[in-house]
């Protein structure tokens, strides 16, 4: 009897043992689940607080900064409630997934699409930088001082910008030009009139000229003279110009006419070579209206035998009719001397100097004189 109760008793036992362990490891498994959900609610509550919190939020957009307010925690739900476009170009200083808190400070630079011209290439980029000397040097483009560049180096950027680089060359270039000489004209006293002799030959000079030009990409687009010197002087050519007159030529009258012929005329006697009738007679005078020389001609008042005009005794004459040299007498008008000659003094013509103007265009033109030709030698007062 006491075998059979201790067995029974030992079967219950362990039958409320196993049954305390089964209940505590199911029950276990409940509280970490309540203690797990628990804390979820709690984070949650905390997010959903910490959320629908007012922040403040400084947000710098291509340098201007703004302070806004939001009740979001995600930077790309800010940037959404503010209509800011992040492309992917643009530079943010946290990632667009972020979460925000308040006092954050968010930077934003928004590239802008730049063309830039240079060395025969055209680029066009995104750039986040302000300045064309940045965008340039972003590119690696060097841009030495005699360059252009357009707009400036300093010039802020804006959307569809074109930037141009000029390259601006100098060189400078040496030409040589010849320099004319001088003909000088010397009056030579042992030179004939009428002829001109070389004494000294001209030469050209050489005037050298250096030159600046600009070249800009390439193509010239200015030039100015730098400096110009004399390489070599040019020398003068001088021409002697004859002034010597000829001696005066004596017509010597043919056998049949040179003997002398005693003849009288107006109470005076002498020996006459040839008479002459029917002369036209004509009065000139030194000035332009008779020779076309004024005062100031050096020959002004000179006969074609050299020697100069004298009223009441200088004649011209054709040398064919009357020596020059010789004498004449004119009736009514007495004795002159065969001392020059005209272009217009042909056969029996006879021009009378006078020195009065007026008294020789008074004088005129005068028709049917007796013209006795005497010799080289002017007859005496008989």
């Amino acid at each position: 009897m006491g075998m059979f109760q201790q067995k029974a008793t030992h079967v219950k036992r362990s039958s409320s043992m196993s049954f305390a362990l089964r209940w505590k490891h199911e029950n276990l498994r409940l509280v970490l689940l309540s203690a797990i959900i628990s804390i979820a609610m709690t984070f949650m509550l905390l997010v959903l607080l910490y959320g629908t919190a007012d922040k403040s939020v400084s947000v710098v957009l291509n340098g201007q900064e703004n302070v806004v307010s939001t009740k979001q925690w995600v930077l790309q739900r800010l940037l959404d409630e503010q209509a800011i476009t992040v492309g992917e170009h643009d530079e943010i200083s946290v990632p667009l997934n972020a979460t925000i808190k308040d006092g954050d400070r968010i930077v934003i630079d928004q590239a802008l699409p730049i063309t830039v011209k240079a060395d025969g290439k055209t680029t066009t980029f995104y750039t986040t930088e302000k300045t064309v000397q940045a965008a340039i040097e972003e590119l690696n483009i060097s841009v030495n001082d005699s360059d252009k560049v357009q707009p400036s180096l300093s010039a802020q950027l804006e959307p569809q910008m074109t930037v141009n680089v000029v390259r601006v060359n100098k060189e400078i270039r040496t030409t040589e030009h010849s320099v004319p000489f001088k003909v000088v004209k010397k009056n030579d006293p042992n030179l004939e009139v009428g002829k001109e002799k070389i004494v000294q030959s001209g030469k050209e000079g050489v005037l050298v000229k250096k030159f600046e030009r600009v070249y800009e990409n390439g193509s010239l687009v200015s030039q100015r003279l730098v400096t110009k010197s004399v390489e070599e002087s040019s020398v003068e050519q001088v021409i002697a110009v004859g002034t010597k007159k000829p001696e005066p030529e004596v017509t010597v009258l043919s056998a049949s006419s040179a003997t002398s012929k005693a003849v009288s005329s107006s109470g005076r006697s002498f020996n006459a070579k040839k008479v002459l009738t029917n002369v036209t007679l004509t009065a000139y005078t030194a000035g332009v209206e008779s020779t076309g020389k004024d005062k100031d001609h050096p020959h002004y008042g000179i006969t074609a035998s050299g020697a100069k005009v004298q009223e009441g005794r200088t004649i011209a004459v054709d040398p064919k009719v009357i020596p020059i040299g010789w004498w004449v007498y004119i009736e009514g008008i007495g004795f002159r001397r065969a001392e020059d000659t005209g272009g217009a003094i042909k056969g029996n013509k006879i021009d009378v100097y006078f020195e009065d103007v007026n008294y020789a265009k008074k004088f005129g033109r005068k028709k049917g004189y007796k013209v006795y030709v005497l010799g080289p030698n002017k007859p005496k007062a008989s």
